[in-house]
């Protein structure tokens, strides 16, 4: 019962900040709403507004090459209030995502899936923290505030991936399933986390001594949910912007061939505006393949941990995917807490951080010498965007060798501390 409490008052001091600061700073949503590292082309409350201008008077959201987001977004937001008129409107809805997001977490942290599963068992269970810490990490970070703030239609998408997951947990594939579909659904690249989800759903329906059938036909049975959640979804959108398929090139075009160059915080937009045009197809084919690519790796060789791997793809996709912004961000580190049991393990930490809290304090101020001051120019930005991806690289690569070592740790529980060199 105390537990309860605890999570209540967690929940209600988050939801008043949230509040107090849309009350109290009315310009900081709009301020926030056009910094790049909080909007891209594909997740920009103004150009979700501009679809919404459209769609209201009958005339095609796509038309004039803004809007990129999913249709369904419009008829949603057409029943909210008007932003300009009453912004807390908007405001309070975004909370109360934070809210279910931090929900889910808790689910996925009580079930103690980070610590022990079908195949490991860490040795190192005593070092963790409850739901409740978890979920506070979550709804306390300033970089979930300032998305949230900004109104940035990616919480969307992070709450259909930690529903996805909390289900999962559960050992529960349809709703899994279908929560994955609605991610990948607004963007394309939660599709990449079906195989270690997959593997999460069977592994925790045979822990509950569930009848399950065989992997592979498990495995299918669930890509039939997933894509057929995918297609009814494409239907609806099909007939909400007035029987018309433009929205797939407008809506997934984009993040697939990525016309659009806004700076933003990734790696791809100063790389494509710099390549001759004649090499773009293939570098954007080895870009992407190179984000697909560690799926395969990461799910064989981790494949007794398919929540760290789910949890490691959602920091790669944070640095390589086309529009990333800090909302991706904050998931990630949503869900590395769970893993606190790896920090001993773990040999950069001090340089990650350190390189994140510098390019955090500098990517403002180098944006603005290179926009407002007109002293710098797009390598300022780029260079400590740079950075940026670097420290999370360094975290992402470190907590992976945290858990190879903690398996290696569990399989010869003698060698427990010693150091270990790699010939």
């Amino acid at each position: 019962m105390a537990l309860d409490r605890r999570k209540l008052g967690v929940f209600v001091a988050a939801f008043a900040l949230r509040v107090l600061l849309f009350c109290a700073f009315p310009s900081l949503p709009d301020l926030l709403t056009g910094r790049v590292e909080i909007s891209t082309p594909v997740s920009s409350f103004k150009r979700l507004q501009e679809g919404l201008f459209l769609y209201t008077r009958n005339v095609s959201p796509y038309d004039g090459g803004v809007f990129h987001q999913a249709p369904l977004f419009l008829p949603i937001f057409v029943l909210l209030p008007n932003t300009q008129s009453f912004p807390l409107a908007t405001g309070i809805l975004f909370s109360l995502v934070d809210l279910f997001n931090a929900n889910a977490l808790t689910a996925i942290s009580d079930s103690a899936e980070s610590v022990t599963g079908r195949f490991h068992s860490t040795l190192r269970k005593h070092i963790k923290w409850d739901g409740v810490a978890i979920a506070s990490g979550y709804l306390f970070n300033p970089l979930t505030i300032a998305t949230c703030l900004g109104r940035s239609p990616t919480v969307f998408t992070n709450a259909a991936i930690l529903y996805a997951i909390s289900n999962a947990v559960c050992g529960n594939g349809f709703n899994s399933m279908l929560a994955l579909g609605f991610a990948s659904y607004l963007s394309l690249y939660p599709a990449l986390l079906f195989p270690p989800l997959v593997l999460l759903c069977y592994d925790r329906q045979v822990l509950a001594k569930n009848r399950v059938p065989g992997m592979s036909i498990f495995a299918l049975k669930e890509f039939v949910v997933l894509a057929g959640v995918v297609a009814s979804l494409l239907g609806v959108s099909y007939l909400v912007t007035g029987c018309s398929w433009a929205f797939l090139s407008a809506a997934y075009g984009v993040q697939i061939l990525v016309p659009d160059l806004t700076p933003n915080v990734g790696l791809w937009w100063y790389f494509f505006i710099e390549i001759f045009d004649s090499f773009r197809e293939f570098f954007l084919g080895v870009f992407w393949l190179h984000l697909a690519g560690y799926v395969g790796g990461l799910t064989i060789r981790l494949r007794r941990q398919p929540l760290f791997v789910i949890t490691s793809l959602l920091g790669i996709c944070a640095i390589f995917k086309p529009y990333p912004s800090i909302a991706d961000v904050s998931l990630y580190f949503a869900l590395l807490p769970l893993y606190r049991h790896l920090s001993p393990l773990m040999r950069y930490t001090f340089f990650a951080v350190s390189a994140l809290l510098y390019s955090t304090l500098l990517g403002p101020v180098f944006y603005h010498l290179w926009i407002y001051a007109g002293s710098g120019n797009a390598n300022f930005f780029y260079a400590i965007t740079l950075v940026w991806s670097l420290g999370l690289s360094i975290l992402v690569a470190d907590s992976i060798f945290a858990a190879l070592r903690d398996e290696w740790e569990q399989e010869n529980p003698e060698m427990r501390g010693k150091d270990v060199k790699q010939i």
